[in-house]
């Protein structure tokens, strides 16, 4: 059908600069719509397609007698559909279709010009309608047209015609006939529904001008040619209705009494709104083109729509517009009928969202009051609009008014609650609201040029911050990354600490969208930079909740800081929304350690930190950077007795956490290394030094000494007796502190088998999982044992001052002993 239509266009100024839609939108008497964008902006707009093969095919039934007088009335008629499209140019109003590009001819002698953006005219939307209807209602039939998203995506045109659609589009066609009869001194002519053109804001906008001309008496200057009504009304069986005037239409006054005056569109718009209702959607009157089947109609008062016939509507009729309306409409006497304005006064359009959407209309010249007074109101009767008015009128509206910074915040609200309530959200989202939120809050940063601070648009960033939810419901990760972080991002760095503070709190529900490496190389360094930087305790309160967050961690009940232990809390959470191991631990630890400040509610919100990364930092880590830090931060003067119990609670769970893992450890090398000490093993009995008499136990002395003295024969060899030091012993003995005074000796002598190390390393390791006052008692008899000792290597008294050091820590904390120990001995 497109290549049909569009096969005669040459190269022209429209075709070169626009490319079109490869399948119809719409069409308007003789024109076929299209949609198309500028190819230097992308813009949408609509391309009105005449093809003049349209008229031919329909006179090739004539004879050729009758050619030469066809060619004339063609000829005329695409003069008047030139006219058409000029008309346009020279009337500019809101409720005017805007022409982008004028008229051009084409090869094949057709015509073509480029509109705003429309989704249909009005007659193929009742078409549809009609056809819906007779299928079985909205569900029976789709609609025979497309349109195409601004991602490129086609979808069926949405069909939704409803009571306010109505009110709204009669409201407005009455406006541009009040711009035409008062201001431009014409007449319409030929008000149809093919007339009457819809845009993508979901307006009602008049075209179809090839009738129209200045009114009978007016005195206004016009460049409009006079209409010559003994012409137009001669209908040419020749040529299709579409190109001539549809007296189905019309008002008496041009059939009957030949008159030319603005009151005849009066009487076409009545006949509008009554086949606005009717079923199907036509006029009250049929004369299915003849003048004298229309004379017929209203030679009687059966066949003359009248209130008492109910204007010959198939369905009831609204009562203020068959009551006070359409009597003062179509009514034989043209001095009887309302004018323009006063049908825009009636009792009609008397309901708030008429009114409603009237205000928004005249938006521009209401006062800065009035304005903030309209949007706060404006929340409350959302819902009661039809989704199609919210859609494609009070959305494009309300972010029109966006450019006014002190309204930013009010119309959010209003947007917000559009978005929740339309059931195509997503793509609203996409191609109005977002953005528009980039543009007006993430502008492209200036050159040297420092945040400024906005009261009013700051107002307006804490409502996207607080709608946070709702944005990241409608977008995916790119969208969000590439249109909404910026917002977040000008938002964390704001110099407004409330902001700051919105931007944090949001961040449970930004994270899900963001894959890992833009959590952690983008917005965490954006969070960690302001909470370094910050002197507000709250914003410390808040990021410390945020580093929660991105740890995992939730921060259910702790608003304040100063909530009971345990409100920060760990729950399942997907890699890709949580920080890793190492940045927990070496880039969030340390901004938690260098905070200086006392207050319990820093204190209590760091410590949900430090409960979150020590569940998943590693148990060295714990033991040696976080228990510090939870001492430290325990011992704060300002806690409450609660307050400290709960940094109580943590440092035990952790520090058993430590001693659980540190055991398993040490179990699983004792079992590598297969030896394993029996519960009542002394941890120092290592044995004797090979070669020596002193290894050996306490029952064998006494085997020997009984030898000896009865005279028996002894042992052969004592290095068979005595295994050497790196050995372990066969079997474990019971040891008391009197057996080992042969250590002290072996120190003392300086053997060349005593290997210190290794001493020093199996006493500490016995040390560690020995029971503390055990392990003290043992360490005060090796202290009695040679401390005192003439001659003893300096070393061993070094050491054994560093295991009693070992044993008082390890009372409280091993692994702090563990790393002082070891720093004793290096």
């Amino acid at each position: 059908m497109f290549s049909s239509a569009l096969k005669s266009i040459s190269s022209t100024n429209i075709t070169a600069n626009y490319s079109f839609s490869s399948t119809q939108t719409s069409s308007a008497g003789p024109w076929k719509i299209y949609d198309c964008k500028k190819k230097s902006t992308g813009k949408p707009y609509s391309v009105f397609v005449f093809d003049k093969r349209a008229l031919d095919s329909h006179g090739n039934t004539l004879g050729r007698s009758s050619a030469p007088a066809f060619k004339r009335a063609t000829e005329e008629v695409v003069e008047r559909l030139k006219k058409e499209a000029s008309s346009l140019a020279r009337l500019r109003h809101p409720s005017v279709l805007e022409l982008v590009e004028p008229v051009e001819e084409t090869r094949g002698g057709g015509l073509q010009f480029v509109t705003e953006a429309v989704t249909a005219s009005l007659a193929s939307l009742l078409q549809d309608k009609d056809d819906q209807e007779r299928s079985g209602g909205v569900g029976g039939r789709s609609s025979r047209y497309v349109t195409e998203d601004s991602d490129g995506v086609r979808r069926r045109r949405e069909l939704e015609i409803d009571e306010l659609e109505i009110q709204k589009g009669l409201l407005q066609i009455s406006k541009a006939l009040e711009f035409l009869h008062e201001n431009a001194g014409l007449v319409h002519g030929n008000l149809t529904p093919d007339a009457i053109l819809i845009n993508a804001k979901s307006d009602w906008k008049i075209s179809g001008l090839a009738f129209c001309g200045p009114s009978e008496g007016s005195s206004k200057a016009t460049s409009f040619q006079p209409i010559n009504l003994s012409e137009i009304l001669d209908l040419d069986p020749r040529l299709p209705k579409f190109v001539q005037l549809n007296i189905d239409y019309t008002s008496p006054d041009f059939v009957l009494d030949n008159n030319f005056t603005s009151f005849a569109d009066m009487f076409s718009l009545g006949l509008l709104a009554v086949a606005l209702y009717n079923s199907p959607h036509k006029s009250p009157l049929e004369a299915h083109g003849s003048l004298s089947s229309y004379k017929r109609l209203f030679s009687s008062s059966s066949t003359t729509p009248s209130v008492s016939n109910g204007y010959l509507s198939s369905r009831p009729l609204p009562k203020e517009l068959s009551t006070h309306v359409l009597p003062r409409l179509i009514t034989r006497r043209p001095a009887q009928r309302l004018t323009a304005k006063e049908f825009q006064e009636s009792e009609f359009f008397n309901n708030v969202l008429v009114s409603t959407i009237r205000f928004l209309d005249a938006f521009p010249a209401k006062t800065p009051n009035e304005k903030a007074q309209f949007m706060r109101g404006l929340v409350k009767v959302l819902p009661s609009f039809p989704k199609s008015v919210m859609e494609k009128k009070l959305m494009p509206a309300l972010l029109e008014e966006m450019k006014d910074k002190d309204l930013i915040a009010l119309i959010l609200k209003n947007v917000f609650t559009i978005v929740d309530l339309l059931p195509a959200a997503r793509r609203v989202f996409a191609e109005l609201v977002r953005p528009s939120l980039k543009a007006t809050f993430a502008p492209p940063p200036k050159k040297d040029q420092l945040p400024e601070r906005d009261p009013a648009k700051d107002a307006g960033l804490m409502v996207v911050l607080e709608h946070m939810s709702t944005i990241c419901s409608n977008c995916n990760g790119k969208e969000f990354t590439d249109d909404i972080l910026p917002v977040v991002y000008a938002a964390i760095e704001a110099p407004t600490p409330a902001v700051v503070d919105a931007a944090l709190k949001g961040l449970p529900s930004i994270l899900p969208v963001l894959d890992f490496s833009t959590i952690k190389n983008e917005l965490f360094p954006v969070i960690a930079a302001v909470f370094s930087k910050t002197s507000s305790l709250a914003i410390k309160v808040r990021g410390c909740q945020a580093f929660v967050v991105l740890c995992g961690g939730t921060n259910d009940g702790q608003d304040d800081g100063l909530d009971a232990f345990g409100a920060a809390k760990k729950k399942p959470s997907s890699s890709s929304s949580m920080l890793d191991k190492y940045t927990m631990q070496e880039k969030i630890i340390p901004l938690i350690k260098v905070i200086k400040t006392k207050e319990p509610a820093v204190m209590m919100a760091a410590q949900g930190v430090l409960r979150v990364v020590g569940e998943a930092a590693d148990a060295d880590f714990v033991a040696i950077d976080i228990l510090p830090i939870l001492w430290h931060m325990s011992l704060g003067p300002l806690l409450n007795l609660k307050q400290f119990q709960s940094f109580m609670d943590l440092i035990k769970k952790l520090s058993r956490r430590v001693e659980d893992e540190q055991s398993k450890k040490l179990q699983e090398l004792s079992g590598t290394n297969g030896s394993t000490a029996a519960p009542n093993d002394d941890f120092l009995g290592f044995g004797g030094v090979s070669g020596t008499t002193f290894d050996q136990s306490n029952g064998g002395a006494e085997d020997d000494f009984e030898s000896l003295v009865k005279g028996k024969a002894t042992r052969s060899s004592t290095s068979d007796a005595f295994p050497s030091w790196d050995e372990a012993p066969a079997a474990a003995t019971v040891s008391s502190p009197g057996t080992t005074s042969q250590f002290v000796h072996q120190l003392v002598n300086g053997s060349d088998n005593f290997k210190p190390v290794v001493f020093l390393d199996s006493l500490y390791a016995r040390l560690l999982i020995r029971q503390p006052h055990v392990a003290t008692l043992e360490l005060r008899f090796w202290w009695n044992e040679f401390i005192h000792v003439k001659h003893v290597a300096w070393w061993a008294k070094a050491e054994l001052v560093a295991a009693v050091i070992f044993i008082f820590l390890a009372t409280t904390a091993s692994q702090q002993a563990d790393r002082i120990f070891r720093v004793i001995r290096l």
